[in-house]
């Protein structure tokens, strides 16, 4: 396992973990380490062992958000918020599936990463709040809208007017996350199992599922997977490992 810049990473089989590794600050997310995400993410992209990524917070904490004593270092460009958007455009770029594991509190910017994964699972525990409201901070326009869009308008609304923290229950029932568990081995053997599971799907399929539900393919370029899975002999693997009832043994990588 490596340490960086307020980071752990670890790897088991094809199922990255990355741990935000502050503890001391219940891993609050100060400017550097909002400005090291994106090369960290473009690094795990990159590497062909990375099938599945798992995000998670050290110790019993996701993460408490942006660490206030920095506020004035996430500006850029006039956005008061720059330093985080960056990040959380690199995390909903990430071209393979992510999955937040969440335990305690998931405030603030945590709720940030947390809304980037595709699926997020928490501990029954685990508690969420949006906060600018607090601090006089305007919540980042992608951030916004990505709340209402999973949550719901009165959902975000009553995070964003109100900045108080929700339950795991609450979070579940108005969409905000997509599965909670027990806390402790039982989320993480959920988590993990889970993972393991998508990395033994087609990557190809995986990477145009994801392009499709995120918005940023057309039908052309389904159309244009298709071909691939065909070509690259995904498709043909996938149904003759069905035909003679064995694990496929799917070899697509992404160029």
């Amino acid at each position: 396992m490596d340490a960086t810049d307020g980071y752990e990473l670890g790897l088991d089989e094809h199922v990255a973990t990355l741990t935000i590794n502050r503890p001391e600050k219940r891993n609050a997310m100060s400017a550097a380490m909002w400005r090291a995400l994106p090369a960290i993410l473009a690094d795990l992209a990159a590497d062909p062992k990375v099938r599945v990524l798992i995000l998670t917070g050290a110790g019993k904490t996701f993460c408490s958000g942006a660490d206030i004593s920095e506020i004035n270092e996430l500006g850029d460009n006039g956005d008061d918020t720059g330093l985080t958007i960056l990040a959380e455009r690199a995390l909903r770029a990430f071209p393979k599936p992510v999955i937040a594991m969440i335990e305690g509190y998931c405030v603030g910017g945590g709720c940030q990463l947390a809304l980037a994964c595709d699926l997020r699972f928490a501990s029954a525990e685990a508690r969420f709040g949006v906060t600018p409201a607090r601090f006089g901070v305007v919540y980042p326009f992608s951030s916004t809208r990505r709340l209402a869009e999973i949550a719901g308008p009165a959902t975000a609304k009553l995070l964003l007017f109100s900045a108080e923290l929700i339950g795991a229950d609450q979070a579940l029932r108005t969409g905000l996350v997509d599965e909670v568990c027990p806390s402790g081995g039982l989320l993480r053997e959920r988590v993990y199992g889970l993972a393991a599971t998508m990395a033994a799907r087609s990557r190809l399929t995986l990477a145009a599922a994801k392009r499709v539900v995120d918005g940023l393919a057309d039908e052309a370029e389904v159309l244009a997977w298709q071909r691939e899975a065909r070509e690259s002999g995904e498709l043909a693997e996938g149904l003759q490992a069905y035909r003679e009832g064995r694990s496929p043994g799917f070899s697509w990588d992404a160029k």
